[in-house]
């Protein structure tokens, strides 16, 4: 070890770049992150991994429509109807992303 280290060109922040990535603050309810914790959990993904996965195929996968029919759902609260489909459809990106990192693995 050296007793002096030069830090003149150092660079302050984190040192993994977040290219296509902005960091947020979200208020969830706290099914919503057991039920995606419990994804990643199973399928080995961090969870905020797979909440953005699901926002992503929910947001960009399907009808703009559909995204104002559930989003006037969602602000008088979620039923458990709508935590039974986001389940679903965590466990579908969860099965996506582990098809994409892992090619020859079985459904």
């Amino acid at each position: 070890m050296k007793d002096e280290y030069d830090f003149s060109q150092g660079k302050r922040g984190a040192v993994a770049s977040n290219k296509g990535k902005t960091r947020i603050t979200i208020m969830l309810d706290d099914a919503v992150i057991d039920a995606a914790r419990a994804v990643a959990e199973n399928e080995g993904f961090g969870y905020q991994t797979v909440i953005n996965n699901t926002l992503r195929h929910a947001l960009l996968d399907s009808d703009p429509q559909e995204h104002i029919e559930h989003s006037a759902q969602l602000k008088k609260g979620i039923t458990a109807a709508d935590l039974k489909s986001l389940e679903k459809r965590l466990s579908a990106a969860a099965g996506e992303i582990r098809r994409v990192l892992e090619p020859d693995a079985k459904p």
